[in-house]
């Protein structure tokens, strides 16, 4: 059966602009990092990616990197694109990256011009697409100069292969001094692609407040923990649960029971405001404007409907945030 989008899709989604960029993106976006590619099911992928777009998500993230086989995901998301999305590809933004492992070899991975020029080829080819909408750096290159780095981005802008460039992992002093370099070159950079959620809140130590004083947005990925800020954690973190780096100190033998007290403290704040703990750790992310958008990694249809629902109320009370910041700082 040939695929219609739902005609309701943009119906109920809040669309954020980052800067004053002609880029408009959902409050929530689809990211693949896990679940798809040759780690999930295609016919799985597939229904949550239509079902997001039916709901208005019209942002869909990638990494060449994402599988977890390399290009896996990217794969996964181009069949989708040619069997459902193609005639809605003017309606869509869709990103990937190049910085981590990717071949053997010396160009293999970081930001040198030949290993991002090569990576945006091959993703391209993967994805079955013409251009991204925006392209990253995955990761800052210590051994590359930012000069090189941003110049690649710029020339894949000029070459018709990305509308937009982005920047991801970088911290508040590295976005300094790449953005000086895209504004020099007139690129159009629009956001930092930066982890960021309750526990992990590194962002807003100035780079926040530096983006939004120069155009562009923030793109808060892992905005649940992987999965930490979530009913089911409040009641028991898995044995086996694997954190994302910036969230590893939250599980260890001596943190674990701590963090286990806050889940619950959350939850319960989460409770009086009617939504579930996923819902308002979204909704928290969001009361900044600065935050363009937020990535989730939704890999079931109703762990994408749970997320949706942190929309129905991003709005916080005083009070709501004091009690939030005194369950954080405990």
């Amino acid at each position: 059966m040939v695929y219609k989008a739902a005609d309701s899709r943009y119906d109920s989604m809040i669309y954020r602009r980052s800067g004053n960029n002609g880029l408009q993106l959902p409050a929530i976006s689809l990211g693949l990092w896990r679940g798809h590619g040759d780690e999930g099911v295609l016919a799985n992928t597939r229904n949550v990616i239509r079902a997001a777009f039916d709901k208005g998500i019209i942002h869909f993230d990638l990494a060449d990197n994402y599988g977890p086989s390399y290009g896996s995901a990217e794969e996964a998301f181009g069949q989708v694109m040619k069997s459902d999305l193609k005639p809605y590809r003017d309606e869509l933004i869709i990103s990937s990256k190049a910085g981590f492992d990717m071949w053997d070899g010396p160009y293999g991975n970081m930001s040198s011009k030949k290993h991002l020029v090569a990576s945006i080829d091959n993703s391209l080819k993967r994805t079955n697409l013409d251009y991204f909408d925006i392209y990253y750096t995955h990761r800052p290159d210590p051994n590359t100069s930012f000069e090189e780095t941003a110049e690649t981005l710029d020339l894949m802008v000029r070459q018709g292969k990305a509308l937009y460039v982005g920047i991801s992992n970088y911290n508040l002093e590295e976005t300094k001094e790449i953005v000086e370099i895209f504004k020099r070159k007139g690129t159009p950079f629009v956001i930092n692609q930066f982890s960021y959620n309750m526990f992990n809140r590194e962002a807003e130590d100035g780079l926040i407040d530096f983006l939004k004083e120069n155009n562009a947005g923030l793109m808060a990925y892992g905005p649940l923990a992987q999965g930490l800020l979530t009913n089911a954690s409040s009641e028991k973190i898995p044995d086996d649960f694997n954190p994302h780096r910036t969230n590893a100190a939250l599980l260890s033998p001596e943190a674990k029971p701590k963090t286990q007290e806050k889940l619950r403290s959350l939850r319960k704040i989460a409770e009086s405001r009617g939504q579930s703990l996923s819902q308002m750790a979204l909704a928290w992310l969001l009361r900044h404007e600065a935050v363009t958008s937020v990535v989730i990694g939704a890999i079931q249809l109703k762990y994408l409907d749970d997320n949706l629902g942190a929309l129905e109320n991003i709005q916080f009370s005083p009070e709501e945030l004091a009690a939030i910041q005194n369950v954080l700082e405990g």
